[in-house]
């Protein structure tokens, strides 16, 4: 979604429900380098809140994040969370770009869930239908504009210059995976609050799903059922994860349930994938976002499954200098949003 376009000098800024987090790169062409990245918490749920002060305490998180880590520019992309992003693919007729522009706009109000003129809408034609060799695959994104002004509002209050927006799955893809790689695979984030789910084909998200379960619903069901503290929870969620011989399979049993709650929605995304794109079969899953050093998740999704299961890396298409590789790897589960932003072709 762009609201501007022309220049290369800029960074990216995930703004998280817990934290705040940037990267600037610099050169051109799909593999550029790292220049500067950082994050800073949010406190309490500053984030989440609309009053003014809260949203002037967000501003000023990012400022002095922007300080410290001395990035370079005021222009910056910025992430679309997609708990507040409706996308889709839809099926339209084949037709020269300008009728078929024609045709999504009178058409658009019957997909999206807000009304027409109180959205920001977008759309990109990924490829052939794979239902009806008349027509062609559109991806179909609105927000609402009040969300978009007000984050608008609140990054020019500290000086920033929006050149972009973006959903947080498009920029996810955009990190975790190979632009020269075309088979299907899953990308699941699994943040704070929500889990995004994106399946990629041929280089293009074919569905993306936004789930009300985070590492939050895990430690809250650890916490509760182990009669602990959120902070002992998860303490123990993430050093014991889904691990049955460790605390006697305590935590285990406490959170396997909203796991597999989870893993549901994994299986219907799988299942609606397989029944558009018949015969193309999904070849991996990528795992990033907090959860995502849950012990022993990668190997139960895989055995679920029955499919190929690696976690995610954010700095795959970036030159890191050697002595700063251990240092990205280490926050790579937290930083693939940020850096795919950063890695726009603006």
């Amino acid at each position: 979604m762009h609201l501007m376009s022309g220049t290369s000098d800029f960074f990216g800024l995930d703004m998280g429900v817990s934290a705040v987090r940037v990267v600037q790169l610099r050169g051109q062409g799909p593999f550029k380098t790292l220049d500067s990245y950082g994050q800073a918490p949010f406190a309490g749920t500053m984030a989440l809140s609309d009053s003014k002060t809260d949203r002037q305490r967000v501003a000023q998180t990012i400022l002095r994040l922007i300080e410290q880590v001395k990035i370079s520019t005021k222009n910056v992309a910025v992430n679309l969370p997609s708990n507040h992003v409706f996308t889709t693919v839809i099926d339209i007729g084949r037709l020269p770009a300008e009728e078929l522009a024609k045709v999504i706009h009178y058409q658009v109000d019957t997909y999206i869930p807000t009304p027409l003129a109180e959205s920001k809408v977008d759309w990109a034609v990924i490829g052939n239908s794979p239902k009806d060799a008349q027509k062609v695959e559109v991806l179909l994104s609105s927000v609402p504009n009040d969300f978009i002004e007000k984050r608008l509002e609140m990054l020019e209050l500290v000086g920033l210059n929006v050149i972009a927006f973006e959903p947080d799955s498009l920029a996810l893809v955009r990190a975790v995976t190979s632009t020269a790689t075309t088979a299907p695979c899953m990308v699941l984030d699994v943040g704070s609050a929500t889990t995004d789910i994106v399946i990629v084909s041929a280089g293009a998200p074919r569905l993306s799903r936004a789930i009300p379960i985070g590492q939050q619903a895990f430690i809250t069901a650890a916490a509760q059922t182990l009669g602990v503290e959120p902070a002992q929870a998860e303490q123990f969620v993430f050093k014991f994860g889904l691990s049955h011989d460790k605390l006697e399979g305590k935590v285990y049993s406490a959170i396997i349930g909203t796991v597999d709650t989870l893993v549901g929605e994994i299986e219907k995304s799988i299942k609606f994938f397989a029944e558009r794109y018949s015969g193309i079969k999904l070849e991996r899953i990528v795992v990033t976002g907090g959860a995502s050093t849950l012990p022993e998740l990668p190997l139960y999704l895989a055995n679920k499954f029955h499919i190929n299961v690696e976690i995610g890396n954010a700095w795959r298409n970036v030159s890191v200098p050697p002595a700063r590789q251990n240092e990205v790897l280490a926050v790579s589960n937290h930083f693939a949003v940020a850096v795919g932003l950063a890695e726009r072709e603006i």
